[in-house]
């Protein structure tokens, strides 16, 4: 069976030198890392701009307003959700909130503001790592 395809948007959301990251939840119906941290972000729906997806996608997740800006990686992972191979390819850009303050989604509990250059401390999800480094260089 083909796996089903989506387009997806990431925010490499800064402020004060930090990149906020989410741990998504056990509860998260669509999710494949549970207690794991990614980015907020999500799939884009057919004719919807990346820029106003990613704002939807972070302030339905953080509940916060950001300014997207340029990207800074592409992706690609394909989880198993339930039971259905899924191919996403996600763009990352890069944003800026003015606040840190974070109002968390049912679909993740926990969150952190971390440098980027110790994201390998934390357990980020594996497509995630080519997305810090890119960021980094």
């Amino acid at each position: 069976m083909e796996p089903k395809l989506f387009v997806a948007t990431k925010a490499f959301i800064l402020n004060e030198g930090k990149v906020l990251i989410l741990r998504e939840s056990k509860q998260y119906e669509d999710g494949a890392n549970a207690s794991r941290y990614d980015l907020p972000g999500g799939r884009l729906t057919p004719g919807e701009y990346f820029s106003d997806a990613l704002k939807r996608e972070v302030l339905e997740e953080t509940g916060m307003v950001i300014e997207v800006g340029g990207p800074v990686a592409v992706a690609e992972w394909r989880p198993v959700v339930r039971g259905e191979q899924w191919q996403i390819v996600g763009i990352c850009f890069k944003c800026v909130s003015s606040s840190k303050e974070v109002t968390l989604s049912k679909d993740h509990d926990g969150y952190e503001w971390i440098d980027p250059k110790e994201y390998a401390s934390y357990g980020i999800i594996e497509n995630l790592k080519p997305v810090f480094e890119e960021y980094l260089k």
